[in-house]
């Protein structure tokens, strides 16, 4: 008889996973391994995430960790940027290369500079080249965009065109494909918005990759994705990777012997590893002050196992950005900003919460401003705009710091 999985123990299986059913004595790196990916939009995210992960978290070790590139920053799963162990980069960036390659050589502003794919098939070899650490050391995104530049004007003068400056959003394409890793640059948190540097990947990674070497390393990613955020539909792994649920099938169908299936809420079939944490849906989840894209929230095709349906469109915003949440009873319950003075947290309840589920809002909200204050005080402070629009608030409260 196949196990039933309510949703409840969903939740708790994903908080597990996660790290977040408690803080653990872990090293950076095999954190990042351990819960396979970090979204890195936003700079201070993967610090963030990892700060409500472990006991004891210094950022000075995920400083260290990105300045050896043992752990990188790239464009990869959902074509957006993740933190991940170097040792996973390899297969993650093969699996969904289908993916970024139709998403980015595809894109009419790429297209609209006149490069073709076979164009920046011809040109990777030596843009990476270009970008492998040297003396001088990493490639600033100026630096490339120059030599591009002169490159592409070659390319369109050999074929009669007229060499024209090449458009910033076509050299954001190509850079966003190539197999890049980006450079810590500095700031609070490694990185800084809009001042970018690049070294090549490690490992030699292939682009393009063929079929072959992207669906075996499908697999590879699928596993990584169950083992971090199982149970799972064959749609929560696509949407956690953005490939195509067909690719998906065929790579379970293939780990058949390497996975468990469970039914899941309302009929749908879940993936597991075998031996993978599924703990009592009544286990204790403590209160935690999510980071901005966090994974959890973005991980799964029904993002209800964390986010309540009702609440959705309030922290994802239309333009994409996920607010950083209050996490209650391992469940979204409302957002969180930095009081203005940098001396504590406002948080914005979507629900009455319980006296005893303040305070331990209260106690992290203590621990956080203690972590940022030497870093940005006021950390997501540019996101504030969206307080003004809509957050449907039923308790509102400055968390002393």
């Amino acid at each position: 008889m196949t196990t039933t999985i309510t949703e409840r123990a969903l939740n708790r299986s994903t908080l597990a996973r996660q790290l977040l059913l408690e803080r653990e004595p872990l090293g950076v790196e095999d954190a990042v391994r351990r819960v396979v990916a970090l979204q890195a939009q936003q700079p201070a995210s993967p610090y963030l995430a990892l700060w409500n992960r472990l006991s004891g978290f210094d950022a000075a070790d995920l400083d260290a960790a990105l300045a050896g590139y043992r752990v990188v920053k790239s464009t990869l799963m959902r074509i957006t940027l993740h933190a991940v162990h170097a040792d996973d980069y390899r297969a993650l960036r093969e699996a969904v290369e289908p993916t970024v390659r139709g998403a980015r050589l595809g894109d009419p502003r790429f297209r609209r500079s006149g490069l073709t794919a076979q164009d920046a098939d011809e040109l990777l070899p030596e843009l990476l080249a270009r970008a492998s650490a040297g003396p001088e050391g990493p490639c600033t995104s100026a630096e490339l965009g120059e030599w591009l530049a002169e490159r592409v004007a070659g390319l369109l003068s050999e074929r009669g065109g007229v060499a024209g400056k090449l458009e910033p959003a076509a050299w954001r394409m190509l850079r966003q494909y190539a197999p890049l890793w980006h450079a810590p640059v500095g700031g609070p948190w490694s990185f800084v918005e809009n001042r970018h540097a690049f070294v090549a990947a490690g490992g030699g990674v292939p682009v393009p990759a063929d079929a072959e070497r992207s669906a075996a390393s499908l697999k590879v990613l699928v596993r990584r994705y169950l083992e971090g955020f199982g149970p799972a539909s064959v749609a929560d792994v696509a949407q956690f990777a953005l490939v195509q649920k067909g690719r998906v099938r065929a790579a379970l169908a293939e780990l058949a012997d390497e996975v468990e299936q469970f039914a899941g809420p309302r009929g749908a079939v879940l993936y597991d590893v075998p031996g993978g944490a599924r703990p009592d849906g009544d286990a204790p989840a403590p209160p935690r002050l999510m980071a901005m894209w966090d994974s959890v929230l973005l991980a799964y095709a029904d993002r209800g196992r964390v986010l309540p349906p009702e609440y959705r469109k309030h922290v994802t915003r239309v333009n994409g950005d996920v607010l950083p949440t209050l996490l209650v009873d391992g469940h979204v319950a409302g957002v969180w900003r930095m009081a203005r003075d940098g001396t504590g947290v406002e948080a914005a309840a979507f629900r009455p919460l319980a006296a005893s589920q303040w305070a331990g809002l209260e106690a992290e909200a203590g621990a956080l401003t203690a972590f940022v204050r030497d870093r940005e005080p006021r950390v997501y402070g540019r996101y504030d705009h969206w307080w003004a629009k809509g957050l449907p608030v039923v308790e509102r409260r400055v968390l002393a710091g």
